[in-house]
Formats: structure tokens, C-alpha cells, sequence
């Protein structure tokens, strides 16, 4: 599926770090470079063009200067013709034909002939041909009526094919005429004539060809209307196969000029022929131009690729240089989000990131400072916890023996309550245990015992106890006086209005990896809604007016100090059903550490 290029920015974010670092120095370096590329390459294109552009200016400028040279020695001939021989001579007394030659001599390698008519188009001298054709009519020759139109001015017809006379030549020559209005003397009289001097085409041919334009650029010749005088493909122009923008050309000023003509875009150039008001105009297809230059574009992609490419190497390697340390730092911080606070932080690299692994790594030991405070702390607490609840256990259970003591007093039961308070001496010292908080089930058991004895004389013929004990449990890790505050609800609240059939229930068993305590005894059972709430945190304990009548104590005490030294789900569990007695389970982790753990820990 495609993605948007959002998604993959977002993606690339999501991305390593040095990844990120070589991509975007390496993008930023490409713009850089492609810019660069371009600004280079963009100038250097107009730095040929306007070499292009300069060089066609002079080339223009330099043949319509030969061309403007060779007109004016036309012209000069034209004016030496007039001025020096028509003027001066009378032709009723003398010929022109003499000095004619004399002139014709002196240009004979651009000029075709020169030749003298009157007004009416009679001729009155040519050289070198001297007899007009019979068909021949100069007087409706385009320059001839031109030039009656423009007196005093020189007149210089289109490109034609000089028909007027008899040659000996198979073919007659393209030529450009040199016409103006002239005064003829005749026996002292003035009349209206004409001076005619044919150019050779083919000299404006070799003039225009004599310069060489950029690729395939070429130079075409136009009149000051705009009239096509010389172009390379003339031919075609005149037969309609080729169609030249010169009508455009003729409104451009003197310089250059980029055009569209037929979908092609060309450079021109344009020069103004002095008197004449001609144009030398100088055409370089664009296109050609351009794709000289190609091959310099492959250059310079070339060469961005290759910069590119060592730039992209030189950014992976200098990200590697910043990320690698960040990533052992990473790796660092990892096993530090992994709970091991002993992992070994990493410090390199720049500046920055080992100050920032120094940070890492005394902010660790700060943690475990504090962690190693908040465990002692903690400890503290719990053993706190437990002392105080031990203290509460045989104050609890010291009270009731005394008031079973005392009621054996009072009913002058003095051995007994002499060997009740003998056998509480006895459970006293089993009690202490040396300081130790948890001691084997062996011990715990015989502490149930003692307590057991002090019991039975209170309570005689009213309870049976049984015992379904496994001998292999016995140096199972226990907490300390756990058993006999069970035995104490057991006896109080269950046997106490049993009349001899009371019976309760000891029992040890091993259930996976956890040690199950039981006692069971078929007394009255503890009420539904009471089971409930036993054991629920917020649970304080029933009160009544005499202490047998306060339930729930001990049990509660034995299931938070169980809850306490090993949490969840360890703890005390009761199943009870009103007047068929209850069930009350220790569940305890499987150890084997009671005989060495003192003070609340295990």
C-alpha cells in the first residue's frame, strides 16, 4: 500500500538515530550540491549562450561591414559615372562609352555592366555589352521606375537575372541593380536618363557565406521592407518549400533577440547596412545550442553523484561517531529500566554525551542509595510491624490463661491453677525462642502442645484433640505463634458449650511448594457474614463485655503476620458452617530457613 509522504517522515522518525543523522545530512548536502550544480551549470549555459551572442554580433557586424564596404565602392562608381563623366559630357558632341570602360574596368570583378538610357528607355551606352535584346523593355523594370521615383537617391533592386542585353554566355547572371536619375546634356539642352550598374549577385553570396555561425546558425540578407535580397536557401524560398520569419526580422533593432518560429527557438541577429537600410540577419537554432551542452550536464550529474556519495560515506561515519556512544548509553539505560541497578553505565563520545553518561551514571548511584535506604526502611518497618503484633499475641494470650487461673482460683481449684501457672512459665520460655521470629514447625508444634496442656485443665472432658501430622514437615521454616492463637478461637469459641464430644483437629500437609496448617473443630461454626469480613483489611475484631466475647482478633493478627513476611496469596483461610464447626488453613511458602532468621525477616 502507498504510504503518504507524512507517514513515511513519521516512520523515519521512529527510526534510529543514526540513520536519521546520515539521511538528513546527506539530503541537505544533495540540495546543497544540486543547487550548487545547477547555479553552476545555469551560468555556465549563460555564459555560452552570451559567448554565442557575442561572437554572432561580430560576425554579423564584420560582414555587414564588408557588405556596407562593397555597396559603397558601387556607389562610388555610380557617383564617378555621374558626376565625373555623364555631367561633363555633351552626347550630341561625344560618346560615354570611352570612359564607361575605363570605369568598368576598375570593378569589373563585382560588376556585371553599366549602362546609360534616357527617360524614354532608349539606351545611350553600356559596356561591356553594347546591343539591348530585342524583347528588352527597361523602362518597365522595377528599378528603372524606382529610380525616376527617387531623384537624387540611389535605388538598389532585388536579387534578378540580368536579361537585358546579348551576351555570349550560355546563361545569364543573377544580379542586384544600382539605379538613379540622372541629367543627360544633348546640344546644350538637359534631359531626364537613367545610371544603371549591375552588382553580381553571386559577391553578396560569398560575403554572407564568408561568415560562420555557432552549430548550424546561417545568415540571410533583407531589404529595408523586409524584402529577402540574399538567403542559402533561396531557392526554396522562392519555390515555397522554405519559409524564413523575415517580415518579423525587418521590425527587430540592431542586436540580438531570441524567437519562436515554428516551434523552434532561435537566437537572432541583427545589423542595419548603412545608407541602404538593409538587414543582415543571423539565425542560431537554440536547440542545437542546448543540446551542445548536454554532455556538460552529464558531467556535472556525474559529478554531484560522486560528491554525494563521498558526502553520504563521510555522514555515516561521522553519525556513527555521535550515535555509537548513544547507543551504549541506551543499552545502559535499558538494564536500568530492567530493575538491575548495578548496570555498568557507558560514558564516551562527545562532550555532551559523556557529561550526559556521567549524569546517567550518578543518578544511578543516587538510586540505589536511595533504594538501599527505602529496603532498610522498609525492613525496619515490617520487623516494627511484627514486633508489635507479637507483642499483642502474648499479652492476648497471658490474659486469658490468667483468667482461666483465676477461675480456678475461685473455685479453690489451687493444684490445678499451681500447675497451670507452672506449665505457662514452661510456654513462656518455649516462646521466646531466642529472639527468633521464625522457627521450625517441630518447634511450633510443641509450643501448641504446652498450650494445649494449659488448656485441657481449664476445659477437662470437654475436647479431644487429633492429629493428622506428616513427620517429613517438621523442619519447615513456620512464623512463631502461629498455631496457638488458632487453638485458643478454637477452644473458646468453638468448645465452649460442648458437652464432652468436642474434638479439633491438627494437620500438616504439603500441597506443591506451599505447607498447609489446619484446624478443624466441629464447634459452633462462625456466622456467613462474619466469614466475609474476617479478613478483609479494614476488619478490627468483634468486642464484647468479656474477653472470650472479642472474635477475630488472633486470627486476624496470625493472617497480617503471615501476609507480612511472605505477601501474597500466603495468609489465613476459613471455611466454616454454622453448628458443624470450621476449618481455618496457614498457607505458607515452602522453606527451609526457620533456624537461623530472627527479627522479622526470612
Amino acid at each position: 500500500m502507498k504510504k503518504s509522504p507524512r507517514e513515511l517522515w513519521k516512520m523515519l522518525g521512529q527510526g534510529r538515530l543514526q540513520v536519521m543523522l546520515a539521511i538528513s545530512f546527506t539530503g541537505m548536502t544533495a540540495l546543497a550540491l544540486i543547487a550548487f550544480g545547477l547555479s553552476i551549470y545555469f551560468r555556465y549555459a549563460d555564459q555560452v549562450t552570451d559567448r554565442v551572442a557575442t561572437d554572432n554580433i561580430r560576425i554579423v557586424g564584420q560582414i555587414s561591414t564588408s557588405i556596407d564596404t562593397y555597396l559603397r565602392n558601387m556607389m562610388r562608381i555610380s557617383d564617378t559615372m555621374y558626376y565625373t563623366v555623364i555631367k561633363n559630357t555633351d552626347l550630341a558632341e561625344k560618346s560615354l562609352t570611352e570612359q564607361m570602360n575605363l570605369l568598368y574596368e576598375s570593378g569589373r570583378e563585382q560588376t556585371l555592366s553599366i549602362a546609360v538610357f534616357d527617360g524614354s528607355g532608349q539606351l545611350i551606352a553600356s559596356v561591356p555589352q553594347s546591343r539591348l535584346k530585342a524583347n528588352a523593355a527597361p523602362e518597365k523594370q522595377e528599378w528603372f521606375q524606382s529610380a525616376f521615383g527617387r531623384i537624387e537617391n540611389f535605388h538598389f533592386s532585388l536579387p534578378h537575372v540580368q536579361n537585358l542585353f546579348e551576351t555570349r554566355e550560355p546563361r545569364y547572371r543573377w544580379c542586384i541593380s544600382l539605379s538613379r536619375a540622372v541629367e543627360l546634356t544633348r546640344a546644350g539642352g538637359i534631359g531626364q536618363g537613367l545610371l544603371l550598374v549591375d552588382i553580381d549577385f553571386s559577391s553578396f553570396q560569398q560575403l554572407c557565406e564568408s561568415g560562420a555561425l555557432a552549430d548550424s546558425g546561417y545568415l540571410y540578407l533583407i531589404d529595408d521592407r523586409g524584402n529577402l535580397v540574399y538567403h542559402p536557401n533561396q531557392q526554396l524560398v522562392h519555390a515555397g518549400l522554405y519559409v524564413e520569419n523575415n517580415a518579423a526580422a525587418a521590425k527587430y533593432e540592431d542586436g540580438n533577440h531570441v524567437e519562436t518560429f515554428h516551434g523552434e527557438r532561435r537566437m537572432v541577429t541583427v545589423r542595419t547596412i548603412g545608407y541602404t537600410g538593409w538587414k543582415l540577419i543571423g539565425v542560431t537554432p537554440l536547440a542545437e545550442l542546448e543540446a551542445g551542452l548536454f554532455p556538460n550536464w552529464l558531467f556535472f550529474v556525474f559529478l554531484m553523484l560522486l560528491v554525494v556519495s563521498m558526502m553520504a560515506a563521510a555522514n555515516t561515519f561521522l553519525s556513527s561517531r555521535i550515535t555509537v556512544p548513544l547507543r551504549r548509553l541506551e543499552r545502559s539505560v535499558n538494564q536500568l529500566e530492567t530493575g538491575d541497578l548495578h548496570a555498568e553505565i557507558a560514558v564516551g563520545g562527545s562532550y555532551e554525551v559523556r557529561h550526559l553518561g556521567q549524569a546517567i551514571r550518578s543518578m544511578a548511584a543516587q538510586m540505589r542509595r536511595l533504594m538501599d535506604d527505602i529496603v532498610r526502611e522498609q525492613e525496619a518497618k515490617r520487623k516494627n510491624e511484627l514486633e508489635i503484633l507479637q507483642a499483642q499475641i502474648n499479652p492476648h494470650f497471658l490474659y486469658n490463661t490468667l483468667d482461666s487461673i483465676i477461675w480456678m482460683v475461685e473455685n479453690e481449684r489451687y493444684d490445678e491453677a499451681i500447675r497451670m501457672v507452672t506449665a505457662l512459665a514452661r510456654l513462656f520460655r518455649i516462646s521466646l525462642s531466642k529472639g527468633r521470629s521464625v522457627i521450625t514447625l517441630s518447634q511450633e508444634l510443641s509450643h501448641a502442645k504446652s498450650y494445649l496442656t494449659i488448656q485441657s485443665m481449664r476445659y477437662k472432658d470437654k475436647f479431644i484433640v487429633e492429629t493428622e501430622l506428616d513427620p517429613t514437615l517438621g523442619d519447615l521454616s513456620c512464623p512463631k505463634l502461629v498455631i496457638q492463637p488458632l487453638l485458643e478461637n478454637a477452644i473458646v469459641h468453638g468448645m465452649e458449650y460442648m458437652d464432652g464430644d468436642g474434638r479439633i483437629i491438627i494437620r500438616t500437609m504439603q500441597v506443591g511448594d506451599e505447607l498447609h496448617i489446619e484446624i478443624e473443630d466441629n464447634g459452633m461454626g462462625i456466622r456467613p457474614e462474619l466469614v466475609e469480613v474476617l479478613l478483609a483489611p479494614d476488619f478490627q475484631g468483634e468486642s464484647g463485655s468479656h474477653p472470650r466475647d472479642r472474635k477475630g482478633y488472633g486470627l486476624r493478627n496470625v493472617h497480617d503476620r503471615v501476609r507480612l513476611y511472605y505477601g501474597e496469596p500466603y495468609g489465613v483461610e476459613i471455611e466454616s458452617e454454622p453448628d458443624h464447626g470450621t476449618r481455618v488453613r496457614i498457607r505458607l511458602p515452602v522453606r527451609r530457613d526457620g533456624g537461623g532468621t530472627t527479627g522479622g525477616t526470612t
